[in-house]
């Protein structure tokens, strides 16, 4: 298998630290509000990932963690912790935001179809851990103290931003705001001090005063404390690259005497909407029930999703979502023929088309490459039924679709005995040429949502999802 490293910039065979055994950690949403089609890409990418290093034969492990603190609405330290912001517009208090918009991630995640992670944690869990972890930092000298939190001095580091690349003296003010005395406009807090003139939700007493945590903290804790001080892969959006990705390496390894991190570092590019991006002042800030209510499948999303590389941007629209949910009709109307299988249908070589879609999946996730082999196979099949004895081969190729993917053709229901019955009836109104009546039960069919073609193989169905 082989993936592109951001921090090496090219594509890597994969090798995990410890033979087969991959440590895997995901950045997780921030739970301060309803989450947005563009908050699932990562998801949907990592859990595209989670499910081919399975299927290559890797035992995964996957920890997530919960940011339900600490994540202010600027990437610079300055601005409102956004879960305080939520609980400020929602009227309730900053713990019931994180409890709500938890349980809304969760609901979704499953409706999405991704692979639960091994481990879920709340930074909120960890306080004491990420007190520790600054008190090492502090011992090691990489902190200083100034009016609103305890900093990480960049300066102290000659490899610090090597995983953006980033040309140091070169950075202006404006990239990376100087704000409250920090030495450098690349410092980072680490723990904030809670506000003098008002009580946070959200705030703990420690060592330098009663505060919260920074944002980058938390990953590079909850990482650390579940996977140990090296890991195999850390996911995320590119967003995160130039300071969010970048910080946590830079406390990690400056705490544990310079141990590479992460092996290998997975971003994703982001979707636009209408090929602008995705905002709410724009009004195209879609959710899932969105695509619900527009009659859409969050499958139809995710095949949309998939259809771009996950290191090329995507771009949502109505009109290419109904493309999409039109491409995944293709995919179910095939796996139907699981259903319709006689002794005189053909041979197809699903061996083959197993092994290309592996490939594809393989070369650096190129889920535009698979979907597009799946697609041909959709073609080959059409109009044609599929041999008794090549049922089984056909069924394996749906499962490893749906293991790869996250589809679900494999897992489809067969048509209802009665709507069985209706297909013979009509077989035989065919044989007698009662071509009405023939007409009739197609038209009675089609009210059920099943199309019926007729093909120099007989009646061959398939359902209107």
């Amino acid at each position: 298998m082989r993936l592109y490293n951001t921090i090496s910039r090219k594509v890597e065979d994969f090798v995990p630290i410890n033979d087969r055994k991959v440590n895997m950690y995901t950045c997780g949403l921030t739970v301060y509000s309803q989450p947005q089609i563009g908050n699932w890409v990562a998801y949907i990418y990592s859990d595209i990932l989670h499910r081919t290093l399975i299927e290559s034969g890797f035992k995964v492990y996957r920890v997530q963690n919960i940011t339900d603190v600490g994540h202010l609405v600027s990437d610079d330290d300055i601005g409102e912790d956004k879960m305080e912001k939520g609980a400020r517009i929602e009227g309730i208090t900053a713990w019931d935001v994180a409890d709500k918009y938890i349980k809304v991630a969760a609901k979704e995640s499953k409706i999405l179809g991704l692979l639960s992670p091994d481990k879920l944690v709340r930074a909120t869990d960890l306080i004491t851990q990420q007190i520790d972890f600054v008190k090492g930092l502090e011992e090691k000298g990489y902190t200083y103290i100034i009016d609103d939190g305890v900093y990480f001095d960049t300066s102290k580091l000659d490899d610090y931003g090597k995983l953006a690349q980033l040309d140091i003296d070169g950075l202006q003010a404006g990239a990376r705001v100087k704000v409250g005395g920090k030495k450098n406009i690349t410092d980072f807090a680490l723990w904030k001090f809670s506000p003098k003139d008002k009580k946070r939700d959200m705030e703990w007493e420690s060592p330098w005063g009663l505060g919260f945590p920074g944002w980058h903290l938390e990953c590079s804790v909850i990482a650390r404390e579940n996977l140990g001080d090296q890991i195999d892969i850390h996911t995320g959006g590119i967003d995160h690259i130039p300071v969010h990705h970048t910080n946590e390496i830079a406390q990690t390894e400056s705490l544990t005497s310079k141990k590479p991190f992460s092996k290998f570092w997975f971003h994703n590019n982001h979707i636009k909407i209408d090929g602008t991006k995705l905002s709410k002042s724009l009004g195209n800030s879609y959710t899932l029930s969105d695509i619900n209510d527009n009659g859409f499948s969050t499958e139809a999303f995710r095949l949309l999703v998939l259809s771009s590389h996950y290191q090329t941007e995507g771009n949502f629209s109505w009109k290419i979502l109904e493309s999409s949910s039109n491409r995944l009709s293709s995919f179910n109307a095939m796996a139907d023929l699981q259903f319709q299988t006689n002794e005189k249908g053909v041979n197809y070589n699903f061996a083959t088309a197993g092994l290309n879609l592996m490939k594809a999946m393989q070369n650096n996730l190129d889920t535009p490459g698979a979907l597009t082999q799946i697609s041909k196979v959709a073609s080959d099949l059409e109009g044609k039924v599929i041999n008794s004895s090549n049922s089984k081969e056909f069924r394996d190729y749906l499962e490893l679709i749906d293991r790869l993917l996250g589809f679900n053709l494999s897992t489809r229901s067969d048509i209802s005995t009665k709507q069985v019955n209706l297909l013979k009836e009509r077989e035989v109104t065919r044989v007698n040429k009662d071509w009405i009546k023939s007409d009739k039960i197609r038209e009675e069919l089609l009210s059920q949502k099943i199309i019926v073609n007729d093909t120099s193989w007989g009646q061959i169905w398939h359902r209107i999802d």
